[in-house]
């Protein structure tokens, strides 16, 4: 079993490692990043309604029919909602923060959430063969490109940095470090373990995407601007269903 940790450790960092993709923002001028950084909030809404409904819940389904999936969807909904609440009233009483928006910490938060899923993810499959972790982590892998392309175009619309998203994305990145970390040791003790959190990170991104992200996008009134946004969301979904498609 030190193999499978060993390795599920690479795999989850490697995978972490995919959140810097944001650096490209430092070849472009602050200016232009935040002008251009709606488009990015467009994609990041494609990746998680498609990180949602093509990954997250038929992962779900997929173990168990059992009305405890729904449940869970409808528990990281709720709790999304409330996170959001506390977190908009705590901003209400921060003077020194009023450029970061709300919708930026709480895009963290699920990320975060459905980071330390690919880690328990990612431990399961090794525990079932190098070959299917390997596979399992190239899936990974390739979903969270356009996520992370996103989260920090989010970031950055939200008031954030170039520094300071790249950071905090990050950071939220490495919790799929923490989720190898504790899927190993619950492998054996709880079955079925992701069968909460997979359903609970769906509701999470179901509720950020509209309940966050296409509110922003419908404060551009424009028709051109508009039909670009609702193009690369396709294109967010897109990317999420055909990785689905290969690696299953």
């Amino acid at each position: 079993m030190g193999s499978v940790l060993f390795y599920s450790l690479i795999a989850a960092f490697v995978v972490s490692l995919l959140s810097l993709v944001g650096v490209i923002g430092f070849t472009i001028k602050e200016a232009a990043l935040k002008k251009i950084s709606i488009f990015f909030v467009a994609l990041s809404t494609g990746a998680l309604l498609g990180g949602a409904f093509l990954h997250l819940l038929p992962e779900a389904v997929s173990k168990s029919n059992s009305l405890n999936i729904y449940l869970f969807l409808l528990s990281g909904i709720i709790l999304f909602y409330f996170l959001e609440k506390v977190l908009k009233w705590q901003h209400q009483h921060l003077e020194d923060d009023d450029d970061i928006r709300t919708f930026t910490y709480m895009n963290m938060i699920g990320d975060a959430v459905h980071n330390f899923i690919d880690g328990l993810v990612i431990v399961s499959a090794f525990s079932i063969s190098p070959q299917v972790g390997i596979a399992t982590t190239a899936a990974v892998a390739l979903h969270e490109i356009p996520q992370e392309l996103g989260d920090f175009g989010v970031l950055i619309h939200g008031g954030f940095s170039k520094y300071k998203a790249i950071f905090w994305n990050f950071i939220t990145a490495v919790t799929a470090i923490l989720g190898v970390l504790v899927g190993y040791l619950l492998i054996g003790l709880v079955d079925n373990i992701t069968l909460f959190f997979v359903p609970f990170a769906a509701g999470g991104f179901i509720y950020i995407a509209m309940s966050d992200l296409i509110p922003e996008l419908h404060k551009e009134n424009g028709v051109k601007k508009s039909m670009a946004y609702f193009i690369i969301v396709i294109i967010g979904l897109a990317f999420m269903y055909y990785t689905k498609i290969l690696f299953g």
